[in-house]
Formats: C-alpha cells, structure tokens, sequence
C-alpha cells in the first residue's frame, strides 16, 4: 500500500470517526454482531440514519456486513483501528517526553516551594 493510499484510509477512518453516533455504534459492534435494527434500537434517529452511518463506517472498512437470509448482521472490523493505532505511536515519544518534563517540573516545584513563591 502507497503512502497516499494509507493516508487517504486513514483520512477515511477519522472521518467517520468523527460523528459520535458512528463511533457509537462501534462500540455496540465491539460486543458483537448485530442487526441493524438491534444497532438503531438505543438512538432517537431514524432507521434510514443509521443505515446511512453503517454505510459510512462500511466504506471506511470499519463495518462489514454478511448476508444469511433475511438477517444481514453488522460486523465490527479492527484493522483500520489499528492503522490508526500505528499512526499516533509515532507521536508517543514526543508526548512521554512532555510528560516527563513536566513531571520534572512538578516534582522541582513540591521539592523547592518557598524558592518558587520568591519568583512570583
């Protein structure tokens, strides 16, 4: 897979990330399979929305769907997750290392009180 096409699905997957009844009905999907009409029972949006939400999440490779006769049950998908995963451990470091600091910082602060209230 190119760059551009791992950065066009990750694009893909924060996208339908980013409205909450998708990420919603992810979370119901992590439990299990389900039915449409199972996914819409606890949302005040119309069945129609919700189908429009899987399809979202579907085209994003989050969501897949399989047919047994008239049951088409919902299926969560993790691997776009984990892309998701990998992209923001790049950013691990950079974060430990603030926290650390500012751990540091903290820690310098309750070490040293009275030398902190002369520097305000």
């Amino acid at each position: 897979m190119t760059a551009t096409m791992t950065e066009d699905r990750l694009s893909e997957t924060f996208a339908a990330l980013a409205n909450p009844v998708r990420r919603a009905i992810l979370t119901r999907l992590a439990d299990g399979e389900a039915s449409v009409n199972e996914i819409a029972a606890p949302f005040d949006v119309t069945l129609p929305a919700i189908s429009r939400h899987i399809k979202v999440l579907e085209r994003a490779g989050l969501v897949s769907q399989t047919q047994h006769a008239q049951y088409r049950p919902c299926k969560l998908e993790a691997s776009p997750l984990a892309g998701i995963s990998a992209w923001t451990d790049q950013y691990r470091p950079i974060w430990e290392a603030r926290f650390n600091r500012m751990d540091d910082y903290l820690q310098q602060i309750q070490d040293n009180p009275k030398e902190n209230k002369a520097n305000d």
